[in-house]
């Protein structure tokens, strides 16, 4: 899926309209719904895009930069002192999996809520997809259709040659009538690129890669995932998050169907694969298929039904 290749209002787009796919992005999700933060964020945060991601992310704290502490991108401390961090703070992740709840916590951590001066023992420590999801609500709170992508990172990835699992937000540009992808967990880094404006080519997106795997056009060992796992098994694991993200499910990292479960993707059948490769084909042009992905999620539960942590 190329992301730059978007549609025209009042096209039609296997049976819907591109308003009506739009409408669709602005709704929120568990995930991704303000709450009492609703009406703030509307009026009292900047309009602009790139002001507003950025003030988002100086809120944040990435749990490899906490790790990292004062060394590689944060040695001129762009993103605070670590060595100010608390020794006991741990990575978020698990404790504010929505909107609401990180920002009920930025709120308690410090009353002013976004700010420029946040002090960095008072930032959230979560990771990019806390980050994409925060961002899509602040733009649904504004209007504006967005979304959450799920793929892969080849540009900051630490290790050469490979690229990382990674989250990030897409959005309706109405002006240019085509959805701009952007990358606010990294718009504070050096990049070749416009982190509000990312190069489709750039990405590597999950639909592409896992196809490219299945028909050995690429190495899957390429590609990993923080947790340590790389080829097919966490590819998979991407396309099913892109899945649910396009579907305004934006699951958390542990929550995946029962079939790439660890222990049950080495036993997976040949019916299943196919299954995915037909889902993945789909997704390389989800407005376009956007009816085809709904019936999907409407109907095929082992597409949509999840296991781990307290799920059955």
């Amino acid at each position: 899926m190329k992301s730059g290749q978007g549609i025209s209002f009042g096209q039609t787009v296997a049976g819907n309209t591109c308003l009506e796919l739009l409408n669709h992005y602005r709704q929120f999700s568990a995930f991704t719904y303000a709450g009492p933060y609703h009406r703030l964020i509307q009026y009292e945060l900047p309009d602009d895009v790139r002001e507003v991601g950025r003030l988002l992310r100086r809120q944040i704290v990435h749990r490899v930069t906490l790790a990292n502490g004062n060394t590689g991108s944060n040695s001129d401390l762009r993103y605070g002192d670590m060595t100010k961090v608390p020794w006991w703070r741990q990575p978020e992740d698990d404790n504010f999996p929505t909107a609401a709840a990180m920002l009920a916590e930025l709120f308690r951590r410090d009353e002013q809520g976004f700010s420029l001066e946040r002090k960095v023992e008072n930032k959230l420590i979560v990771t990019c997809r806390f980050v994409a999801i925060l961002m899509a609500s602040v733009l649904k709170c504004k209007g504006i259709p967005a979304r959450v992508r799920s793929g892969f990172d080849p540009y900051t990835s630490p290790r050469p040659g490979k690229s990382c699992d990674h989250w990030i937000t897409q959005y309706w540009h109405g002006e240019q009538r085509r959805w701009l992808t952007i990358d606010v967990d990294n718009c504070l880094e050096e990049l070749d690129f416009d982190p509000f404006d990312v190069p489709p080519e750039v990405f590597d997106w999950s639909a592409e890669v896992w196809l490219a795997a299945r028909e050995g056009k690429v190495d899957s060992t390429r590609f990993w995932n923080a947790g340590g796992f790389e080829g097919l098994m966490p590819i998979a694991w991407a396309l099913f998050d892109d899945f649910h993200c396009l579907m305004n499910n934006e699951i958390i990292y542990n929550h995946i169907p029962k079939q790439v479960a660890i222990g049950e993707f080495d036993r997976i059948t040949l019916a299943n694969l196919e299954k995915m490769d037909d889902l993945a084909r789909l997704m390389l042009q989800p407005d376009e298929n956007f009816n085809a992905l709904c019936q999907i999620w409407q109907a095929q539960a082992d597409m949509r039904l999840l296991s781990g942590s307290l799920l059955n």
